[in-house]
């Protein structure tokens, strides 16, 4: 078994909080949503051959609101229908809003990875953009209101297998790696995670109050050509989803580890029917989780509990930091690459782990991680149910298996990985380790001192 590597694990005490187990401190839970959708004019995230702006919305971005709380410990789920997440000195603000205004313990944020939303940086040369700036406002209000709206809630898991992607790395005997962008045959490949995992929470006497859809697949049926602004299939799936379920409960969309996973319909023209091959991925995976949706029966814990940790794990950049500024300089200009020696000093990369009434697990990943990690997590979780999120709390691109950092291809031995080969193990070795301690079965003092004497 491979040794996990010791950390030195920063973070603010705030950050690593356990609610205390009694049966007076129901769970409760409340939903909102707010429709941050920018302007047309703004830079569109996703493709690099994407010259223009945004000239208009194609169908609206929200941000979405789940908030969990047992006793003084409130947790704030945050779902965003763009690229990737805000950067860190926005993830803190929306933070600190939340804390201040309405007791929130903690905030997790992450992203959907449309590829037809706006640019979000880690830093703007300019400045934060007007729309980020009316986002967070918005964002706040969302997680004011579900926060406000709480009611005793009981939960319920459930799972099934959805079709609408593929692996888009191939191996080809020779032992080079080629890109399979889009698979309209529906040719098999491995490895794909097909698995729909599916979180409802209801109000106590059984009414929806959020469908939580966790699924691994990148959102990119449409390409640079698209000009408009849209959620691609997984703005489809959520409308679909609400739907039938009479537009009463919150249908919320995590991306899991969909960083070598494309759908069938990747990329495709405008002038191909784009619309319809979105329509169709979304309505696809839709039918899936109305199904275990309403197949679900939720319940309430006797002795609820909400248990987080967010550790920032310290890591190496991949590249020579020197060698890659120089390169750059040359492609992006000074700025860009100032921007990158910087994150890539000492990078540290924030980890969650949640765990919710010592049966329901959530780690998150703050990137792209290939599909493995997730089924790694899935595998080794100690609870049943175990929920896997890209795209959280910060970015930092691709994160690849050591395997198919050996073999190359984009994603994996591409610039747009900035991680050593390591980071995606690591940090489910650590979850793992959190999940296990949380439920009480780490300890850290020796069997010999708990015996008594």
């Amino acid at each position: 078994m491979r040794q996990l590597r010791t950390f030195a694990v920063l973070g603010l005490a705030w950050l690593m909080v356990a609610a205390t187990r009694s049966p007076a401190a129901a769970l409760k839970a409340g939903v909102a949503r707010a429709d941050i959708t920018p302007l047309p004019g703004e830079r569109m995230w996703g493709y690099a051959g994407r010259k223009s702006p945004a000239q208009g919305t194609l169908d609206p971005l929200y941000a979405r609101v789940l908030v969990l709380e047992v006793g003084e410990q409130t947790m704030a789920l945050v779902e965003l229908d763009l690229g990737r997440v805000f950067g860190p000195a926005t993830v803190q603000k929306i933070r600190d809003d939340a804390r201040q205004s309405s007791g929130i313990s903690y905030v997790l944020i992450t992203a959907i990875h449309t590829h037809s939303g706006p640019v979000v940086e880690d830093r703007y040369p300019s400045g934060v953009p007007d729309w980020e700036t009316a986002a967070v406002a918005k964002i706040g209000q969302a997680i004011r209101e579900a926060h406000g709206h709480a009611v005793e809630a009981r939960l319920g898991t459930g799972y099934g297998v959805a079709y609408i992607g593929h692996n888009r790395l191939r191996d080809e005997p020779d032992g080079t790696v080629t890109w399979f962008q889009t698979n309209a045959t529906m040719v098999p490949t491995v490895p794909v995670d097909p698995t729909v995992a599916v979180l409802r929470v209801d109000t106590a006497d059984g009414k929806p109050l959020a469908v939580i859809v966790n699924y691994a697949c990148h959102p990119v049926i449409f390409g640079p050509d698209n000009l408009k602004y849209s959620a691609d299939f997984a703005g489809v799936m959520v409308k679909t989803v609400e739907a039938a379920f009479g537009g009463k409960p919150l249908c919320m969309f995590l991306q899991g580890g969909d960083g070598d996973i494309n759908p069938y319909y990747a990329v495709t023209p405008l002038e191909q029917d784009a619309v319809q091959r979105r329509n169709w991925t979304g309505e696809t995976l839709a039918k899936e989780v109305i199904r275990v949706g309403k197949s679900i029966e939720t319940r309430a814990d006797s002795s609820p509990s909400l248990d987080i940790t967010e550790d920032w794990l310290p890591m190496k950049a991949r590249w020579n930091l020197k060698k890659y500024k120089s390169y750059l300089v040359k492609s992006d200009g000074d700025w860009a690459a100032e921007e990158y020696v910087r994150k890539m000093t000492s990078p540290k990369l924030p980890v969650a782990t949640v765990l919710i009434d010592k049966r329901i697990a959530i780690m998150t990943m703050p990137g792209e991680p290939f599909v493995e990690f997730q089924q790694e997590w899935r595998r080794r979780c100690p609870v049943p149910d175990a929920f896997f999120l890209g795209y959280a709390n910060a970015h930092f691109d691709y994160f690849p298996t050591i395997r198919q950092a050996s073999l190359g291809g984009y994603g994996a031995g591409s610039s747009a990985t900035q991680i050593e080969p390591d980071a995606g193990a690591i940090m489910v070795d650590h979850a793992v380790v959190k999940a296990y301690e949380m439920l009480g079965k780490l300890s850290d003092t020796p069997e010999e001192l708990l015996k008594p004497h």
